[in-house]
């Protein structure tokens, strides 16, 4: 992965192979935009006619199976390769856009045992060839679909969920490690800046994330459990930002909400639940998925 130019090929070249072969799903997905105080948002379904795949095709992970675990011995017909020596790179089999990757930890450890440095050095390295977002779902409360701890990946491309609909309206030229809360999300959050993204070095990237992590637990009092577990949450980072959401449940208007919805964009399983969003309003939903802002 010497140049960002190969990493996009190897990826591409084994999304081709994988979807000839069956093993990697269509990322085709309708969609509808909605404004909610003046931020916006994008829901997405599978188009009619795809309602076997519904349920799992637009939801990252796919269908839960505790009995199955995808990430220990990954099909060889989605690994891109490894990443260091803790990681693989796996396309993620049911994508929410192209090159939608998944970066696995060799060995089994349970979702929710907090990020560790080396994975946010594998974020960093591809992070600092080909930009984009990466996060993290903290367990099922969060919308993980697997027990076997790993980060994702996707594209910084447009239309792809991201954080550039709420940094607008955070402050610029801050130092990393500078912390603060967007005034228009009404629930519990903090942005950490963070030496993250396109051409940054990887090994100060990825320690500057870490660093970003650890800052975001410690102001949200996201502590290890008495297993070492961290309570559910969500970490999107993005273009020297990391954001951390506390979570407390997955589910609101039975739409699955993970990092991504907080990226902007929501995935929903048939176009009949949209009425129950745009009732309710996105950032309604993302709130009661979370907890509510600090007063």
């Amino acid at each position: 992965m010497a140049t960002d130019h190969a990493f996009i090929r190897a990826v591409d070249q084994r999304s081709v192979s994988a979807r000839a072969a069956g093993a990697l799903h269509s990322s085709r997905a309708n969609s509808i935009q909605l404004l909610d105080r003046g931020l916006r948002f994008t829901l997405r379904w599978v188009p009619s006619g795809s309602e076997k795949d519904a349920k799992s095709a637009v939801l990252p992970g796919g269908p839960r199976d505790p009995n199955f675990n995808p990430f220990l011995s990954p099909d060889p017909m989605l690994t891109v390769g490894t990443l260091g020596d803790d990681h693989n790179v796996v396309l993620n089999k049911f994508p929410v856009c192209d090159r939608h990757l998944v970066l696995a930890r060799k060995q089994f450890e349970e979702q929710r045992t907090p990020l560790a440095l080396t994975d946010f050095v594998a974020l960093a390295r591809i992070m600092a060839e080909a930009g984009g977002l990466g996060f993290y779902n903290g367990g099922e409360a969060a919308g993980a679909s697997q027990r076997h701890k790993h980060v994702q990946w996707t594209p910084g491309e447009p239309g792809n969920p991201g954080l550039a609909y709420l940094v607008d309206a955070l402050p610029v030229d801050q130092p990393d490690q500078y912390d603060c809360r967007h005034p228009g999300l009404p629930f519990r959050h903090l942005f950490v800046r963070a030496h993250c993204g396109r051409n940054t070095d990887p090994d100060s990237a990825a320690a500057s994330m870490f660093n970003a992590f650890l800052r975001a637990c410690e102001v949200l009092e996201l502590k290890p459990d008495s297993e070492g577990l961290l309570p559910p949450c969500n970490m999107l980072a993005q273009d020297g930002w990391l954001l951390m959401v506390p979570r407390q449940r997955e589910r609101v208007c039975d739409v699955s909400v993970n990092s991504l919805s907080y990226g902007g964009a929501l995935y929903i399983t048939h176009p009949d639940k949209l009425d129950a969003v745009r009732s309710k309003g996105p950032l309604a939903v993302l709130a009661e998925a979370g907890f509510p802002s600090e007063s």
